[in-house]
């Protein structure tokens, strides 16, 4: 990735975290303050202030803070200092245990909502998409053992309807955690409709360390056929170095003919450091040259490079053709919303207990470097795939916050509902124990995901 490339990613990133940090912060603001608490901090980040704003009745302090990996709200608490008579029924721990509950959950609880919402407006615009048609099928592979052949249209995922390429993926992901085998409805190009059943149970998917499942499966999305014709050479690049040049045709690569972009792509990946002669149409005359693709590493993948931009160009009316926008009402939309809420949900939920109970391999854990790369290839993309991303990240804060860890909001929710049973709250001692447990926990966490993080960047 290039400078300004990290420093979009950067950027994205704090964006990304900004947002959902004030979202989750401002759900227990909010139902404090409803519920009768008096607020004295809203900080969204750590550290030292850099900006404070004094605002309301009861002169809350809003506060941006240097660190933007966070946020809390302070509220009147005894336990933390001593408050004045006059205010002691405005303070926390004198609320009732239901009430410290709704308060605490409120953070988690607004990460649920602003995904259904961030869903919600994607939906109601329109989601642009590719239709799930079949590219080429790898000999062997689970898909070919199945059946399924190239141009076969994916209509449903064990009977999940799927318009998209995008949804037939997400289908796809769903059933590969738990199911032993994926049914897909596909309408071939004699407009028959079959099922074919592609059997999972050897993968072992979630034990790798970077999952690519249609890859696993044998499946790609169709691509329409792009003259190799090259756009544009890169400085100090393998085919400057070889001299490629802008508007070469290429013709064959070792003798191996190139129909295709796509052709052209893939065999330039698979040869990194091998010396390759290169035939080019330049000007009507044919050129040979010699080519030696750089060794390239990217999320522990290494492929050769040769530093070009190959010419895309797309007829109109076959882009028309495979192009999908849906668009729902708003009824639909929320619908929409909230089932892909729940999905998401539901699925990160069976992958965190796999990766207890160990099936699946904590290799998959990301931290703050994937994140910021993945905030700033969505926001890049457009709109739309960042609010996804936001929708995404955000539910996985919110399934983070109810974990009962102590110092995260299910250590506390957790803390409650023993006070529920026990009638009276857990004492000063066992919560000292317990953040520190809950402080180790966190820090063994974030270590693991933030190598896991540094290792992808080394490749």
């Amino acid at each position: 990735m290039d400078f300004l490339g990290i420093l979009y990613s950067i950027a994205a990133f704090i964006v990304a975290i900004g947002v959902l940090v004030t979202v989750h912060e401002f759900g227990h603001f909010w139902v404090a303050r409803k519920l009768g608490v008096k607020v004295l901090r809203f900080s969204v980040g750590f550290g030292k202030p850099l900006w404070i704003r004094r605002s309301g009745p009861d002169q809350t302090e809003y506060v941006l803070a240097a660190v933007p990996f966070g946020g809390y709200v302070k509220m009147l608490d005894e336990r933390e200092g001593e408050v004045e008579p006059h205010e002691l029924e405005r303070a926390f721990n004198r609320k009732s245990v239901w009430r410290r509950i709704a308060i605490v959950a409120a953070g988690p609880a607004f990460n649920f909502l602003f995904a259904i919402l961030a869903y919600y407006l994607i939906f109601i615009v329109g989601v642009s998409g590719i239709k799930p048609v079949i590219g080429e099928i790898p000999v062997p592979s689970p898909a070919h053992t199945a059946g399924v052949q190239q141009g076969d249209v994916i209509l449903a995922v064990n009977d999940v309807e799927t318009g998209t390429w995008e949804r037939a993926s997400f289908a796809m992901l769903e059933e590969s955690v738990s199911a032993e085998r994926i049914v897909l409805r596909v309408q071939g190009r004699d407009l028959q409709v079959q099922d074919r059943v592609i059997d999972i149970e050897k993968l072992n998917l979630l034990q790798e360390e970077q999952i690519d499942l249609m890859r696993d499966l044998g499946l790609s999305q169709w691509r329409p056929d792009v003259p190799p014709i090259i756009a544009e050479v890169l400085a100090e690049g393998a085919a400057e170095q070889a001299g490629v040049k802008a508007e070469d045709r290429i013709l064959s690569l070792d003798d191996r003919p190139i129909e295709n972009a796509q052709r052209w792509v893939s065999l330039i990946r698979e040869n990194p450091q091998t010396t390759m002669k290169l035939r080019v149409l330049r000007d009507g005359q044919e050129v040979e040259l010699l080519i030696t693709p750089r060794r390239r590493s990217e999320e522990g993948e290494t492929f050769g490079y040769i530093g070009v931009r190959n010419r895309i160009e797309i007829p109109e009316e076959v882009r028309r053709e495979m192009t999908v926008k849906e668009r729902f009402g708003p009824l639909a939309a929320m619908t929409q919303a909230l089932d892909k809420t729940w999905r998401m949900t539901w699925l990160t939920l069976r992958v965190l207990g796999k990766l207890v109970t160990g099936e699946a391999s904590v290799r998959n854990l990301s931290g703050p470097i994937t994140i910021a790369h993945y905030a700033g290839i969505s926001a890049r993309i457009g709109l739309e795939p960042f609010l996804g991303f936001l929708a995404y990240i955000s539910i996985s804060l919110g399934i983070i916050n109810l974990l009962p860890v102590p110092m995260l909001d299910g250590g506390h929710l957790f803390y409650y509902l023993i006070e529920l049973f026990k009638g009276s709250p857990v004492s000063e001692a066992t919560e000292i124990i317990g953040q520190k447990i809950g402080i180790l926990l966190l820090f063994c966490l974030m270590s693991i995901a933030i190598y896991n993080d540094l290792l992808r960047l080394v490749g």
